[in-house]
């Protein structure tokens, strides 16, 4: 799966009157020690009477020696060649023991043979001042460390510059300066190097830059299209990993795209061209070109730009043939994802849950709530639970209604994966209150529900002698963890609050009915356990009643006709004015309980102990949890998310909605990100054209993305 390119580069000389020249030397022929495959390479030279000898200099690399047999006005090479640009890891080395750490010594031998490239040409103020600044702020640590900070402060200090004219700076010039060519910063580097005790060498070659398939999300995404053109770097030596390319006017080191042509100790014996020629006047022109001839499919680039319209164009063409025969079909997908950068993390691999990918799922979820349904509701539920799985996983839904009414007003009162907002107890109470007065019920049916003081005293006294529930003894983690945060807090602590709830949907009217939970115990004990309270309740314990008068709200057909949802909130504006008046007209904050007794005999609502679900609000982590109760019917759902933003509202906490999910109901949407092992999966909401599914997934993938998540 890689890219082949072609790189054309032709040097010409015009000059005013036909010349006698002398030898001349060409290094444009990649050097042995290339890692960049050369699949194909020629050398066109005119005039073409010549006599051309293929030699490798002392240094090993490939010159071409020409002797012209006639006088020209005109001098021109042609290099055509083909590489593979297969991706290269320019940390794929090992460095022998002795020099893993900055400073070392070269062996006796190994210093020798690297005289040449160990004698520094240049000192002076500026040089010595750079050089010494670098041993004084010097820390040890690991020689490929240094050399990666090296070559970057030496990046960030000069500004790069095309410069035209010939030879190198010296290194004072570069430093005062403080700007320069590449061929100028590669000589810059081999001096500080040589001066610190380093092997280095001067390389001429060619920089290939190829326009990325995806804008990158850290740093410059490259060049907008494809260059190459003749650059110069440096080579370091360390034992054990040999010659090492470092580039400092990226600061990056040497990859797949520098492709060398010749690396000697002094700038001047890797120069492209050289030779001699009769004194004249001339003109020099040049062109660098790059090209790809060949791609590969890739994951950032599966299809060519032809491939993908003939794909558009087909899907379109269905479309119409479906359309045509009346055809009624919806489409969907599952697409995953794993992390850009913890490739290594178990999570990422084999396990299903971790905490960074449950922080990049919230990311995602929140991106494609602001994309998809900005007046959407984000929903924390249960997701899969499979065998040998202590608790079931999570599942973040986003919902939202086909009509473009928002479920959800105000993001900025939804808290999903917001960090802890203090919330207590007492905030708790405050929005069950608030909750309960915009469903239009009696707040005080709502009950404190308290872990089972009982089960843990039993629990505690079957712990060893010498195991205290506060430490780390027991087998267990969950249970570990569990006690430790019971017994820190309090087993008297109120945990949070319960409405017993229930949407009535008889003789045409509709509404909320509640009533108080009558316990063996007189206190609402959970069950003990991890999950939240709404799945802890203890429903066993509720008055007994033949389970045929508890469905008194029956199956909705989902077949049958629909009519067009209402707007919740002007239901609920009306509800909460007629039980504000109501409660005034009482002289109480609150419908007192003989009216509550009196409204029951004479409404054929149902016995209050029938009321078997219920809605919980509980501080966790320092957030307020809603749980919702089990719903049938998709506007008793909406009715219930419109008054808790109301309560939220009016109270100004931001909340985080759990619990039972809404009914399944075609004027609703859902989206959902969920954790799979070593992946987030996506569920998307299904689309009836061709044209919609490629928008939505294109959006999904760029998002995807944005947060750091990729195929």
């Amino acid at each position: 799966m890689t890219i082949h390119i072609a790189i054309h580069h032709k040097t010409e000389y015009q000059y005013e009157r036909p010349i006698t020249l002398g030898p001349h030397t060409i290094r444009l022929r990649p050097a042995p020690h290339s890692r960049t495959p050369i699949l194909s390479y020629s050398l066109n030279i005119l005039p073409k009477k010549h006599f051309i000898n293929w030699q490798q200099d002392p240094f090993g690399n490939w010159q071409a020696r020409l002797v012209f047999l006639e006088r020209t006005s005109h001098l021109s090479f042609e290099v055509d060649l083909v590489a593979e640009m297969i991706t290269i890891n320019p940390f794929d080395f090992f460095v022998d023991e002795y020099a893993k750490f900055y400073p070392f010594t070269y062996s006796k031998l190994l210093k020798q043979e690297l005289l040449p490239y160990l004698e520094p040409k240049e000192s002076g103020p500026q040089l010595s001042k750079w050089i010494a600044n670098i041993k004084h702020n010097y820390t040890k640590r690991s020689t490929v460390d240094f050399l990666v900070d090296l070559n970057r402060q030496l990046q960030q200090h000069l500004d790069y510059g095309i410069r035209l004219e010939p030879g190198v700076q010296t290194c004072e010039e570069t430093l005062n300066l403080a700007s320069g060519s590449c061929r100028d910063f590669a000589y810059l580097f081999i001096q500080i190097l040589r001066h610190l005790g380093l092997a280095a060498r001067f390389v001429s070659g060619y920089l290939v830059q190829l326009t990325a398939d995806q804008k990158s999300l850290d740093g410059p995404s490259g060049p907008e299209q494809d260059f190459t053109d003749l650059h110069a770097w440096t080579e370091v030596y360390v034992p054990g990993a040999g010659w090492i390319g470092l580039d400092p006017t990226s600061g990056l080191f040497a990859g797949e795209g520098h492709i060398p042509l010749a690396c000697t100790p002094e700038p001047i014996s890797a120069a492209p061209i050289t030779g001699e020629l009769e004194e004249c006047e001339s003109k020099f022109t040049f062109k660098n070109q790059v090209t790809r001839i060949h791609e590969s499919p890739r994951v950032t680039k599966p299809y060519t730009d032809k491939q993908w319209n003939n794909i558009l164009s087909l899907g379109k063409t269905i479309d119409q043939v479906l359309i045509g025969q009346d055809v009624r079909l919806t489409m969907g997908g599952e697409p995953t994802f794993v992390s850009i950068d913890n490739v290594d993390g178990a999570e990422w691999n084999t396990q299903a849950l971790g905490p960074h990918k449950r922080r990049l799922a919230g990311n995602l979820i929140r991106s494609l709530h602001q994309r998809f349904a900005p007046g959407g509701l984000l929903h924390l539920g249960q997701g899969k639970w499979y065998p040998g799985e202590p608790l079931p996983r999570w599942a973040l839904n986003c919902y939202w209604r086909q009509d473009d009414i928002p479920v959800w007003h105000d993001p900025k009162l939804l808290a999903l994966d917001q960090k802890s907002l203090k919330h207590t107890i007492d905030d708790a109470a405050a929005m069950m209150q608030a909750i309960a007065t915009h469903l239009g019920v009696e707040p005080k049916n709502a009950q404190p529900a308290y872990e089972d003081i009982f089960y843990y005293m039993w629990r505690e006294g079957r712990l060893p002698i010498n195991v205290n529930p506060l430490d780390s003894k027991i087998n267990n983690p969950l249970e570990r963890d569990r006690l430790r945060r019971l017994f820190q807090q309090g087993l008297e602590q109120i945990i949070g609050f319960v409405l017993p709830l229930q949407w009535i949907n008889t003789a045409g009217q509709q509404g909320w009915h509640s009533g108080k939970w009558s316990l063996r115990d007189g206190l609402l004990f959970l069950v003990p356990g991890d999950s939240p309270m709404g799945l802890r309740l203890p429903l066993d314990a509720l008055p007994w009643s033949a389970e045929e008068k508890q469905k008194i709200h029956p199956e909705i057909d989902p077949f049958a006709p629909q009519e067009p949802l209402t707007d919740p909130w002007q239901v609920m504006a009306k509800r909460y004015a007629r039980h504000k008046e109501y409660s005034q007209a009482t002289d109480a904050d609150f419908l007192s309980a003989e009216s509550i007794q009196e409204q029951e005999q004479t409404t054929t609502q149902p016995s209050l102990s029938y009321v078997r679900t219920a809605l919980c609000v509980e501080p966790r982590n320092g957030i307020i949890h809603i749980f919702l109760p089990p719903l049938k019917s998709l506007e008793a759902f909406l009715d219930l998310i419109a008054c808790i933003e109301a309560a939220a509202k009016s109270l100004t906490t931001p909340v985080i909605i759990e619990g039972y999910e809404p009914p399944k109901d075609s004027r609703l949407l859902k989206l959902a990100v969920t954790p799979d092992p070593g992946v987030i999966e996506v569920n998307i909401h299904p689309t009836h054209s061709w044209q919609e599914m490629v928008n939505i997934t294109e959006i999904l993938y760029t998002e995807a993305r944005q947060s750091r998540l990729t195929t």
